[in-house]
């Protein structure tokens, strides 16, 4: 079940055993112990030291983690020293703010004499079901506040993914916490229920899926627990004036093509005004279609391959889909295995079944509109709404548009800016909650009210 196959070979480099009944029980003691024991006696500060020393050591590491995401899903190589780097500064804000978020916070009282704070205290243990496309940064915008809370973590990873599981979980120990604060669990499906189930659970977080999503939610539901979704996005790129076209499209093609085009919050669908409609769109085609699928381990690539085998047929399926119900193919090639080329769609309508899918791969759908409210109503015609981005040069427009877009996250002129004080989330069939900044290190605290009389 848990197997390292390299998605640009086809070989399978390693696998490893699912967890065991007696080693899923003894996974959710340890960690258990782990909060009734180091969490409950340890200092904010002295967690917070943990938490930086992970961030070095992802440092020091950082050639050998970044080759094992390479191997396990096929993200360029430049790419995944990035992540690496970027897990490094999520621990590093979360230890440098830890003692901020976690401080009381004083409530003034309308009546009577006294006084009244929020004290922050951890929950418990907690699950985490991570996917595969980040497999340090899910990890880090999850453990790391979380840990600074002093919650303890149970960490079920992607199945493609078994090798940085195995590395993170190193890393964790290497930095001095103690067994059971953090415990990578090889878990199959069921197994998940279990843990769900169990009542040292105190709650869940997963980004993946809307079907896993769902499933999750359903469990943690019928058993009282918190859940925090991450799942898919749609998100709009709005064009409406520009005065660099290139330099807009330099920065949507970024948009699109990071980490082969799966990305949760990737640019999605292009929405232009009409007048900047043709040339955006060839001079968008011309440098999209300019990567070249490549080799992941080579200097220099942008696109590597998709996943797995089964993430090309569903890409492929989709692009099929969508050119038979009508939409024009502008740019695109043929497969090879895992590599799929830049694909450009336009005219999808509607009536087309992808006009409400995501795609998860190197594919581009751009559409023409005449106004600004038809950009945003179109933005907003999705059952997702994670992420969005807006290009204008009226400042009055941008955040007209930006109150107007139904996602939990808009950039304005940028892109690929998040950072690890800004907070990730979205709405809709997007999820739920949201990680990172300070209303990531909120979502699974006990904000205790204290009042004294």
């Amino acid at each position: 079940m848990y197997a390292v196959v390299n998605p640009a070979t086809g070989e399978t480099v390693t696998s490893y055993p699912t967890l065991s009944e007696e080693g899923l029980a003894e996974a959710i003691a340890a960690a258990d112990a782990a909060h009734r024991g180091w969490s409950r006696n340890s200092t904010v500060a002295e967690r917070a030291a943990l938490i930086r020393r992970v961030g070095e050591l992802h440092v020091d590491r950082r050639d050998a983690l970044a080759e094992i995401i390479v191997r396990e899903m096929g993200k360029p190589l430049e790419q995944a020293l990035g992540e690496v780097d970027f897990s490094a500064d999520i621990y590093s804000y979360y230890a440098e703010h830890a003692e901020a978020l976690m401080a009381d916070e004083p409530i003034t009282l309308r009546a009577g004499e006294g006084s009244a704070l929020i004290r922050r205290r951890s929950l418990g243990v907690l699950l985490g079901i991570m996917p595969w496309n980040f497999p340090y940064y899910q990890v880090a915008r999850f453990a790391g506040p979380n840990l600074i809370v002093g919650n303890t973590i149970l960490l079920k990873h992607a199945e493609q993914c078994p090798e940085s599981a195995a590395a993170i979980e190193q890393i964790f120990l290497d930095a001095g916490f103690p067994v059971g604060a953090y415990v990578n669990i090889y878990a199959s499906h069921d197994q998940i229920a279990t843990v769900i189930a169990d009542p040292r659970v105190q709650g869940v977080s997963l980004t993946g899926s809307e079907r896993a999503g769902a499933a999750v939610a359903e469990i943690a539901g019928r058993h009282l627990k918190k859940v925090v979704l991450e799942l898919g996005g749609s998100d709009p790129f709005i064009l409406l004036s520009t005065d660099d076209l290139d330099a807009t499209v330099e920065a949507a093609v970024i948009a699109r093509l990071d980490n082969n085009g799966q990305a949760c919050n990737a640019a999605k669908r292009f929405i232009v005004i009409d007048e900047l409609y043709d040339a955006f769109l060839e001079k968008f085609t011309a440098a999209f279609t300019s990567f070249a699928p490549s080799d992941p381990m080579a200097d220099g690539t942008v696109l590597g391959p998709l996943s797995s085998a089964a993430a090309a047929d569903t890409l492929q399926n989709q692009i099929d889909r969508a050119l038979a119900q009508g939409a024009t193919l502008v740019a695109g090639g043929p497969r090879n295995g895992t590599f799929i080329p830049a694909t450009v769609l336009t005219d999808i309508d509607p009536t087309n079944d992808v006009y409400h899918e995501e795609f998860f791969g190197p594919v581009a759908s751009v559409y023409r509109v005449g106004t600004e409210a038809e950009a945003v109503e179109l933005a907003n015609d999705t059952p997702f709404g994670l992420g969005s981005f807006v290009f204008t040069t009226d400042p009055e427009q941008a955040v007209r548009v930006a109150d107007g877009i139904e996602a939990g996250m808009v950039f304005v002129n940028v892109v690929g800016a998040d950072g690890a004080e800004l907070p990730f989330g979205g709405v809709k069939r997007s999820g739920s909650g949201r990680e990172l900044g300070r209303f990531g290190a909120d979502e699974f605290v006990n904000k205790k009210m204290i009042r004294i009389g």
